[in-house]
């Protein structure tokens, strides 16, 4: 059609102004806050900045978000694949549930979702007294907060997935079955190459999360120090004890770790894009 739509040639003023507004807003709601989170961790120097890193707590903290992470960026990289691959290869009665439970999280609060391993897993609650008989820490220890991070964060890689896979279709599987190929040779050869753009895009913004989680954390994990507190708990601590520094300098470690992430999920949705792109011609 030769007629040009008004809705999608905006003026040059009216595109300035878009770009003016969007531009602002970033500057006031994300660009300020992180220069004022790496400037309140410099406000004493690189010496106090990295005295704050290396304190013992510090060092804990560190260590045990990073081995949540490593625990349930995987297990949901691995549900993630499986419940995409079901869903969107399968027909099965039930579909439409499954869907909605792995929103679930999504729509509770995590507050909600700790407190609901303390009720199955607390002292008091309903597992709580057998765990406590056959000598299993649940609460309050590691299992405790990777149980709530991987409830918090599971959707993200299937989510990332299920409308990628759904794309996609089922005619390479069936075709590499056909010629008789196994399951397994079809989801190696066929399938995961086809995702696997998605896939890492998924596990980033999982990681992301998983590293970053506060409110479902901070119910099951009981704020010990030097025990249970991961990044973001270390820093309300610190925080609390107005100690600015050295929550500052430990959440400019979160916040650099963020960046990180949002760089390589950049490159993953340039290379994921060029590939989408490559699939479609």
């Amino acid at each position: 059609m030769s007629a040009s739509n008004p809705t999608t040639h905006e003026s040059r003023w009216a595109r300035r102004t878009l770009i003016a507004v969007g531009f602002l807003f970033l500057a006031l709601f994300l660009f300020l806050p992180l220069i004022m989170v790496f400037a309140g961790g410099l406000a004493k120097g690189w010496q106090v900045f990295v005295e704050a890193l290396v304190d013992p707590d510090a060092l804990v903290a560190i260590r045990l978000t990073l081995l949540v992470a490593a625990i349930s960026v995987p297990i949901n990289a691995v549900f993630g694949v499986a419940a995409s691959w079901a869903i969107a290869k399968f027909d099965f009665r039930g579909k439409s549930l499954l869907i909605s439970l792995i929103d679930l999280p999504f729509s509770v609060s995590p507050v909600v979702s700790g407190l609901i391993f303390v009720l199955l897993f607390g002292a008091q609650g309903w597992l709580g007294p057998w765990l406590t008989a056959h000598g299993v820490r649940i609460i309050f220890a590691v299992p405790g907060i990777v149980l709530a991070t991987v409830f918090v964060t599971f959707p993200f890689v299937a989510r990332e997935l299920i409308p990628l896979m759904a794309e996609q279709g089922r005619d390479d599987e069936e075709a590499a079955r056909s010629l008789g190929a196994s399951g397994w040779q079809t989801f190696w050869h066929v399938t995961l190459p086809n995702i696997r753009w998605g896939l890492l895009y998924g596990v980033l913004l999982c990681n992301a999360r998983a590293m970053g989680e506060f409110g479902a954390v901070s119910v099951v994990s009981g704020h010990i120090r030097g025990l249970t507190n991961t990044m973001p708990l270390h820093v309300e601590i610190l925080y609390n004890e107005y100690d600015f520094v050295g929550a500052f300098a430990v959440a400019s470690l979160l916040a650099s770790l963020a960046l990180v992430t949002l760089g390589a999920k950049t490159v993953l949705e340039w290379r994921f894009g060029i590939h989408r792109a490559g699939a479609a011609h």
